[in-house]
């Protein structure tokens, strides 16, 4: 009998013809083999023909995922810590040069803000006008402030009453500071010198401190010279004393014995190194058969000591030792009195311009006076040596007295 077939438009159609017989296991495999990408089925089992291998499937890769940390005591060598960052030659020396830089601050503001002061200097009708150079007023007071009974008898400072009392000046100098090449100079003012006193007429110059104090032996002094005073400078008895020992005394070289016959100080000749007491009655003697001219020779005195006392304090050895630089730091403040108007870098230019006393490099000398006593300055040579400071010009040697 044979079967028809109709299809869905009812057209007769013949049935599809049949596949042969080996290929239907492979058509049924081939419908139930997974998609790509697929895992496999649990049919496969089912729909694998006989003796035909199992397909191999590669599985995923699994995610990837940190190490794990090691712990610390896993018995592996520990890592390598950062390196550190070595100090180069510069950086050693801008380190050190900044430590220089802020020890010389604070000795600055130590210094500026420790140094006594006083109004001496001040404007009035008058007044000589400000020239070439810069002027300072060096006073050496007879201030015993500061100092008992007992340093009073080691220093040999004498009785107040006994001289007169009141407050008085065995040194007055003007020191000048040219503003070119030129040398600086460094003028002693005999302390008897007749000079006029203003509001109390003439008197001798050191009369004016007692009088009205560092104002007015300032405008004294600018009355009797024609000099601006620009900064102001004081030392007394005891602060003297305490710089000289605190840099372990001052070295000089005495051409004759000297004994005082007023304070008793007494001095041999030779290379020596003068502490506190020595060197206060070195720069006060004038009693002596080593000064025969009395003041003449006690401020020739004095001028020479400052050099050599400037130089040794400036000089390395005083500097770069601690056991001389802090002393000397420690006393400064209570032997020093500056104007008001002055600072610390005002008085290191002073002392650098002063430090070629012992070599020459400064012009000492006393006013020109005409006699011995030193109280009469003379006019003429007087005025050419108050000209050359003000013009800032060299000092001649026709009125340079030593």
């Amino acid at each position: 009998m044979v079967m028809t077939y109709r299809g869905d438009d009812g057209g007769r159609r013949m049935p599809p013809p049949r596949p042969p017989a080996g290929r239907s296991r492979d058509h049924q495999r081939a419908q139930m083999m997974p998609l790509p990408g697929r895992g496999r089925s649990p049919y496969d089992e089912r729909t694998r023909p006989m003796g035909t291998r199992e397909p191999e499937y590669a599985p995923p890769p699994p995610p990837r995922q940190a190490p794990p940390r090691r712990p610390v005591d896993d018995g592996y060598p520990p890592s390598r810590p950062p390196r550190r960052r070595r100090w180069s030659i510069g950086k050693v020396l801008g380190a050190l040069v900044l430590v220089f830089v802020v020890f010389l601050a604070g000795i600055w503001v130590y210094l500026e803000f420790s140094i006594k002061r006083v109004d001496a200097l001040a404007d009035y009708s008058g007044r000589p006008v400000a020239a070439s150079g810069t002027n300072w007023l060096i006073v050496g007071s007879d201030s015993r402030e500061g100092l008992t009974a007992e340093d009073e008898e080691r220093l040999a400072t004498g009785d107040v009453a006994a001289a007169g009392g009141g407050q008085r000046t065995d040194t007055i100098m003007v020191a000048h500071l040219p503003d070119n090449s030129t040398k600086p100079t460094l003028l002693s003012l005999p302390r008897d010198s007749q000079v006029s006193i203003p509001g109390h007429g003439k008197n001798k110059i050191n009369a004016a401190f007692s009088l009205g104090g560092p104002k007015l032996l300032a405008q004294t002094v600018e009355g009797a010279t024609g000099l601006h005073i620009d900064h102001y400078a004081e030392i007394g008895f005891g602060g003297f004393a305490k710089i000289v020992d605190a840099i372990g005394g001052v070295d000089m070289c005495i051409d004759k014995d000297m004994n005082d016959t007023m304070t008793g100080i007494d001095i041999k000749a030779g290379c020596q190194s003068l502490d506190g007491r020595s060197a206060l009655g070195f720069v006060r003697m004038r009693h002596s058969a080593a000064t025969p001219r009395s003041d003449l020779d006690r401020v020739a005195n004095q001028r020479k000591f400052i050099g050599a006392l400037v130089s040794q304090i400036a000089s390395p050895g005083t500097l770069l030792n601690p056991f001389d630089f802090f002393p000397l730091l420690s006393s400064a403040p209570d032997a020093l009195t500056m104007d008001s108007g002055d600072h610390v870098h005002n008085l290191a230019g002073l002392a650098i311009a002063m430090r070629g006393i012992s070599s020459g490099g400064v012009v000492t000398t006393t006013v020109p006076v005409t006699s011995g006593s030193a109280e009469n300055w003379d006019k003429a040579k007087s005025k050419q040596l108050f000209d050359a400071l003000k013009n800032d010009s060299e000092v001649p040697d026709s009125v340079i007295v030593n």
